[in-house]
């Protein structure tokens, strides 16, 4: 049969002769494709209208949307959050909490926004034709990407300075004697339990040649007095980042085309190279203590609430969802791709990286805490800097750390409660998209975590995060007041971007307040049911339906 997705009040072309001509000429472009199903599904989509509508590109291989979905999710909070979580929360036992919600909450939501971009081939701001009044929203979710974007960059142009300082013969972060270095600065081979003294962690010593070269010939943290004292770009870091923007621009001017096939270097590397330090850890001395205190476990943990907590934002923060990245990329699928089974194996993909993760980090720590005489704990904590990755003696790199100010922005942005996605045209109505994509609905199980859990998740989630909010430190210092404040400035910028939008639609929409309000919550290609006073919004079956 031949399904049109399009304004109901416009007709199909072949629909008669003076259909098209009764029609105004901005009501039939509002069409958007021509879905051509059959009993086997839809074979062909995308046919423009009138000649002025381009077509929505789509991937050029299956595998290049699948890579970019494991690229995006798969970071830091994998690699070096989780593992720490794991062992700081029972072991074996956080695994309890964290599978379980990844079950009624992660992978709903997954599958929620791969279906939702998929469906509507649109990205995050333009999606929210479903609910004009929230379109705030997706531009929220883009300028939190913006910001985000700031952050990575400049993280990967500290990892390039390290690449490019690893071309000597002796790398720079392993010896003392360089001008960056302090008097202080102590060969590592020196350290261990009893020359620290003091009860000082071994973490927490900061003149290893790793944590000076890091701080003092990076950063030049020794040179600034606080934020408020931030001096001039390095030169060398500046041309760095330069090379990183320019790389990004072009692996993305041509859009899913170029991006696709970068991402067969940038998704797969990382797991070449955590598959090789894994190799390495476990041969190291110290090795299955590491990994023993990563897996004891200690169900007596699970009565505490916290260890509940740390599983719900840990999941949310890993998936990514709410960036709306995953709507965007869903958005370049083929109309019947399978969206559903893509959902359970990225999610799946992403989780396990976590795990193993924990086995290539912990051998390691396990080693550290062997060659210094220290425990584990000393060596081990949660931002992965005072975990050994920064101040890691010998050949090992430091983990990516931001300067105090970039860090203090973070901390405010990964608390930021706009990243729900909305789903105002019903549960049920949603379900019968996704039998229009591919054949079969949701089950139950799946509508009820959309209707009910998944929203109580996400509002667990933010609460929790806003009520365990603590000013920053960093080390010993202190932030002044001011820089919390302009922390959370940036974090209201984006937020405030959504009843901004909400005021600036309903005034400027004609009509009564009845109709203003129907307007604002109904799908654009419903509007006409308003004047009709056929607004399903407005009825409780409607919030009630799964």
């Amino acid at each position: 049969m031949l399904l049109a997705r399009m304004n109901p009040q416009v007709q199909p072309e072949n629909s008669g002769a003076d259909a098209g001509a009764e029609q105004p000429l901005r009501a039939r472009k509002t069409a958007e494709l021509l879905v051509v199903k059959e009993r086997n599904g839809v074979q062909c989509l995308l046919a423009p209208r009138d000649g002025d509508a381009q077509p929505r590109e789509t991937w050029g291989k299956k595998i290049d949307f699948l890579l970019s979905v494991v690229g995006f999710a798969v970071d830091l909070a994998n690699v070096w959050r989780f593992p720490y979580l794991c062992y700081k929360n029972g072991g074996g036992a956080f695994l309890i909490p964290y599978t379980l919600f990844l079950i009624i909450a992660g992978m709903p939501l997954f599958y929620m926004e791969l279906a939702l971009g998929q469906y509507n081939r649109e990205g995050a701001a333009t999606v929210w034709k479903i609910c004009p009044f929230f379109k705030g929203v997706g531009y929220a979710v883009i300028l939190i990407a913006l910001y985000v974007g700031f952050y990575y960059n400049v993280i990967i142009a500290w990892s390039l300075y390290y690449l490019f300082s690893s071309f000597t013969l002796n790398l720079p972060w392993t010896d003392c004697g360089h001008t960056w270095n302090s008097p202080n600065c102590t060969d590592p081979k020196l350290l261990n339990g009893s020359v620290l003294g003091n009860h000082t962690k071994y973490s927490k010593y900061k003149f290893t040649p790793a944590a000076e070269f890091y701080e003092r010939g990076v950063l030049h943290l020794h040179e600034s007095s606080g934020i408020h004292d931030i001096g001039l770009p390095q030169w060398q870091l500046l041309l760095c980042l330069m090379v990183v923007v320019i790389v990004l621009y072009f692996s993305l001017w041509k859009g899913v085309k170029t991006s696709g096939k970068v991402v067969w270097i940038t998704a797969t590397l990382p797991y070449f190279v955590l598959f090789v330090l894994l190799v390495h850890g476990v041969t190291l001395p110290g090795a299955s203590n590491g990994i023993n205190a990563y897996l004891h476990i200690d169900f007596y943990r699970l009565k505490e609430a916290t260890v509940w907590i740390d599983a719900a934002t840990q999941i949310f923060f890993s998936l990514g969802a709410g960036f709306g990245v995953l709507i965007a990329f869903a958005s370049y699928n083929k109309f019947d791709n399978n969206c559903y089974r893509d959902a359970l194996l990225t999610s799946s993909i992403n989780c396990i990286t976590s795990f193993v993760s924990g086995f290539a980090i912990f051998s390691i720590l396990g080693y550290m805490a062997h060659e210094h005489k220290v425990n584990i704990e000393d060596v081990a904590t949660e931002d992965g800097r005072h975990g050994g990755c920064h101040h890691r003696p010998g050949r090992r790199l430091p983990g990516p750390e931001a300067t105090p100010e970039t860090l203090h922005i973070w901390r405010h942005l990964q608390h930021l409660p706009s990243r729900p996605v909305l789903h105002n045209q019903g549960v049920d109505r949603f379900s019968n998209d996704i039998q229009q994509m591919m054949g079969f609905r949701p089950g139950l199980y799946w509508r009820l975590c959309w209707k009910f859990v998944s929203p109580a998740f996400l509002l667990f989630v933010v609460v929790v995060s806003i009520i365990n909010f603590k000013p920053l430190t960093y080390d010993d210092y202190i932030f002044p007041p001011w820089a919390n404040w302009v922390g959370w400035g940036i974090a209201l910028s984006s937020m405030v971007l959504v009843p901004i939008y909400v005021i600036y639609k309903f005034l400027s929409t004609q009509g009564s307040l009845w109709e203003r309000l129907a307007y604002g919550i109904t799908p654009e290609n419903e509007h006409h049911l308003v004047a009709q006073r056929d607004v399903r919004q407005f009825q409780l079956q409607h919030w009630l339906a799964i």
